[in-house]
């Protein structure tokens, strides 16, 4: 119990670090395009990735053994960072992460196709709610829809796709492989667009995307040191601590107050994604837990995935023997 609480705990504050991360986005989204701070978000993570990567002492070349589901990946993952972070600073905070936290239900949807995973009539019915939240959140034909939540949506579904993606390949790719392809393309596909939307940054606003590359780089050492500390299913739904510093930082520093259908569809999109992770984690659950083993929220390529390192010290860990046997 005291691993899972300094574990639940730990996850709290990496997911505060992750929240704190977007702030500074919506603050740069006033003044510069989502190209331009995607592009420098990666740029500054890079010493910090690499940093990470020189530990990784695992055999091989930087060749993909599934050239076709890492190209897909890679896309998936730089349309979730552009869609992401466009939709972080033209939407209300709070229904960003409404929305966005779909993407459990998402994974759950994908994960039949493309893993062959059986998904059950308690996950379906979870399924169906959570999508019925979303449609509250946004309320089609009471309430305007902008680009920045076709957005959100959009960053949802791709998140998703590719987090099955790694659930079916990951096992087999290099996590260096993982990590730098989306990191690789986004700063080409950024930059050739920079010339386009380039603003020059002021000294406090480079510090600003400075500061984004150390919270997502914290965020995830934390989100890593909970997953190490706490069962998964006690950690997990600790993502959803975002939407609390969602709507305290869109109150202070944004003057953002969520409506009511956006708190009653959040708590049943959330809802929907616990009651998704509990069956998941159940003991006799099926092997298969697409949305349980994602580590982290949705990847954006401009941060280290922290579900590479956390199966590359499983994967050790068995190598020797000290891994659960049965």
């Amino acid at each position: 119990m005291q691993n899972n609480t300094k574990g639940a705990l730990t996850a709290l504050l990496a997911f505060g670090l992750f929240s704190t991360h977007d702030v500074v986005v919506k603050y740069l989204g006033g003044t510069y395009s989502t190209f331009q701070i995607v592009f420098f978000s990666v740029l500054l993570g890079f010493p910090l990735a690499a940093l990470m990567l020189m530990h990784d002492n695992t055999p091989g070349n930087l060749r993909p053994r599934h050239p076709w589901w890492t190209a897909i990946r890679t896309v998936a993952v730089m349309t979730t960072g552009a869609c992401g972070f466009y939709a972080i600073t033209t939407v209300p905070l709070a229904q960003f992460y409404a929305i966005i936290f779909a993407m459990p239900l998402v994974i759950t949807l994908l994960s039949i196709p493309l893993l062959g995973e059986k998904v059950g009539l308690h996950r379906a019915g979870a399924v169906l709610a959570g999508l019925a939240g979303v449609f509250i959140v946004l309320r089609p034909g009471t309430a305007e829809l902008t680009l920045g939540h076709a957005s959100a949506l959009v960053a949802a579904f791709s998140g998703a796709l590719a987090s099955v993606i790694v659930r079916k390949v990951g096992h087999e790719e290099r996590s260096v492989v993982l990590l730098l392809y989306p990191m690789v393309a986004n700063v080409i596909v950024m930059g050739a667009i920079l010339p386009f939307v380039y603003v020059p940054l002021s000294g406090i606003d480079l510090a600003a995307q400075a500061v984004i590359a150390v919270l997502a780089f914290g965020a995830t050492l934390g989100v890593i040191a909970a997953y190490k500390a706490g069962e998964a299913v006690i950690v997990a739904p600790m993502q959803y601590s975002q939407i609390i510093w969602a709507t305290f930082y869109g109150m202070i520093l944004f003057g953002e107050s969520p409506d009511m259908a956006t708190v009653i569809g959040a708590g049943v999109i959330i809802g929907s994604g616990i009651y998704i992770l509990m069956r998941e984690g159940r003991k006799h659950s099926t092997s298969n837990r697409p949305v349980l083993r994602t580590r982290t929220r949705h990847e954006t390529g401009t941060f280290l995935r922290a579900g590479s390192f956390l199966r590359r010290k499983a994967d050790m860990t068995k190598k020797n023997g000290n891994g659960p046997k049965g």
